[in-house]
């Protein structure tokens, strides 16, 4: 391949794929869907095989970029007109946290586990899954979240009420995951099982087992998501 057929193919190829993209619209960067990502490495794998591919003619690379794009285009005005074409290409939402209880069900159908939304709860400035009303985990990947109402803007402490109970730990600490004791984070708040397992008595709970997940909280209280909640 000479420098000057190598030049050309660089020079097409960057327009004809930013008149494609522009023409894709903007919802193909701001939206990463798993039908966006798909087509986005497609379309970036044929510019880049145009360019340094000499086996590939200049016009079959064209017609390959053109021809992904087109259908690219087709299936997002199919998107917008059709419900159910929407959710058969980019899926749908699922609700994660329903009512301050936390759905594995639907955990397991988006391949998330509990460090995961734990993190990505972090990202929203949450630090305890006890605070949330709803999460709804979106078609792009990102994460939304409805506050319980004491968590909102305008919180108890805003009205000037007093805490019933201080702080006693910084912050909300995970010591049950999956039916599993995390051990080590009990020894870090100076707990052990006998205090966990009368708490669960407490709460009418006589196994681990039954536990999906459980946090101390900041004011020592116990926050207990049962195994097998049911999303209606």
């Amino acid at each position: 391949m000479s420098i000057l057929e190598l030049s050309l193919r660089i020079v097409l190829a960057f327009v004809t794929l930013l008149v494609l993209t522009r023409l894709m619209g903007r919802k193909e960067l701001s939206q990463m869907t798993f039908f966006n990502f798909v087509s986005g490495i497609a379309i970036g794998t044929i510019g880049g095989s145009l360019v340094i591919d000499s086996s590939l003619s200049i016009r079959n690379g064209l017609i390959a970029l053109a021809g992904w794009s087109l259908i690219t285009i087709a299936l997002g005005f199919i998107d917008i007109k059709s419900k159910k074409a929407r959710e058969l290409i980019e899926g749908q939402p699922r609700i994660l946290i329903k009512k301050g209880q936390i759905m594995e069900d639907e955990l397991r159908k988006v391949r998330l586990d509990v460090d995961a939304l734990n993190a990505l709860l972090r990202q929203k400035n949450i630090f305890s899954v006890a605070d949330v009303d709803y999460a709804i985990f979106e078609t792009d990947g990102r994460l939304s979240v409805l506050k319980k109402e004491s968590q909102q803007f305008l919180t108890k402490s805003d009205m000037g009420v007093q805490k019933t109970k201080p702080d006693v730990y910084p912050t909300s600490t995970e010591v049950i995951t999956d039916g599993r004791i995390i051990s080590t984070n009990l020894e870090k708040l100076n707990l052990n099982k006998q205090w966990l397992d009368q708490q669960l008595q407490l709460s009418g709970i006589n196994s681990i087992s039954e536990v999906f997940y459980a946090e101390v909280q900041k004011d020592g209280t116990l926050y207990i998501d049962n195994k097998n909640d049911v999303l209606h």
